[in-house]
């Protein structure tokens, strides 16, 4: 199979310009910004061994430190969460869905519906049956759906659409041959007290043998941030762990400025996200023995619920506004 976006011809219809010509200025920006340049991506075989067996045996020094009906499912949210603020990492989660944060799911779902769409959708059409499939599910959002007033209705509809919106005019057409797929999940190990999870927002291609095809993205809005590449080093260091293969590149892609920010995945990058993976577990491993906390001020400050009383915070967000 092709390597995805490496010789990227969008399929167009009949009475419209046809392939790379049929695409908008910011859909060839982001062709050019993901495709492949260059050889052919190849990791070394020991590299990957000598990564993996880095992880496991980590990961069963952690295991022994932990009581035996102590198990931990380490995300990428847990750890950015316990490497930027300890106190506010052991607030307990008192989450809710709501408009602001349910259209990221519904998107999603939505763009996955897209992929195997007869004819041409409108946003409209994938966002209502995305909805409509979500709320036919009788447990999380699906039951949040399905109790939604008339105006919150409308209201995620209108937020959801504009995402689903701004991902169709921004991003070439999705071809088959690139092997799309949505909210990917993957884990490593498998089994264990200490297991390794993600999913990812968009993945294209597949590997060959050895070589590295597959092209990982996040979906945003809102402005970068130093933990978005984190986190992107965090989905590869778990694809490389799980499938053996890292993949080629991994990008951000920030809906509302049309932009990706996109990475070559490389042995810097990978040995970068182990050492950033086991601090965070190592915090967790010894908050959860009952260490004391560590205050650390930072962008999360926005959103703490410790932050009307935390004076640390309340002074470094005080700081941002005078800038």
């Amino acid at each position: 199979m092709p390597d995805a976006f490496a010789d990227a011809e969008p399929v167009g219809d009949d009475t419209a310009p046809s392939g790379l010509d049929a695409l908008t200025p910011t859909q060839l920006r982001t062709l050019e910004t993901l495709k492949r340049s260059g050889d052919p991506v190849v990791f070394d075989p020991e590299l990957i061994a000598t990564l993996r067996d880095e992880m496991r045996a980590a990961l069963d020094h952690f295991a022994s430190r932990l009581d035996d009906r102590t198990d931990l499912w380490i995300s990428k949210h847990k750890i950015a969460s316990v490497l930027d603020c300890e106190e506010h990492h052991l607030v307990p989660d008192d989450f809710q869905w709501s408009p602001a944060n349910a259209k990221g799911t519904i998107a999603h779902r939505a763009i996955q519906l897209m992929l195997t769409w007869r004819g041409e959708p409108t946003p409209t059409d994938l966002v209502d049956e995305a909805m409509a499939r979500l709320a036919d599910e009788e447990r999380g959002i699906g039951q949040w759906i399905d109790t939604l007033s008339a105006g919150d209705d409308a209201d995620v509809r209108g937020q959801t659409i504009d995402r689903v919106t701004k991902f169709m005019e921004d991003f070439p057409p999705l071809s088959k041959k690139w092997n799309p797929m949505t909210e990917s999940s993957v884990r490593w190990p498998n089994a264990g007290q200490i297991v390794l999870s993600g999913k990812v927002d968009l993945v294209f291609g597949r590997p060959a043998h050895r070589e590295s095809r597959k092209v990982i993205i996040d979906l945003k809005t809102g402005r970068p941030r130093p933990q978005h590449r984190q986190d992107l080093g965090f989905y590869a260091l778990l694809e490389t762990l799980a499938r053996e293969v890292p993949p080629r590149k991994v990008a951000t892609f920030y809906l509302d400025a049309g932009e990706a920010h996109a990475e070559d995945v490389s042995e810097r990058m990978l040995r970068s996200a182990v050492r950033r993976t086991l601090d965070g577990i190592n915090a967790i491993v010894e908050l959860n023995a009952g260490r004391t906390p560590v205050r650390r001020t930072g962008v999360s400050c926005r959103w703490c619920p410790l932050a009307d009383g935390c004076d640390d915070g309340r002074a470094y967000l005080d700081g941002i506004d005078d800038v």
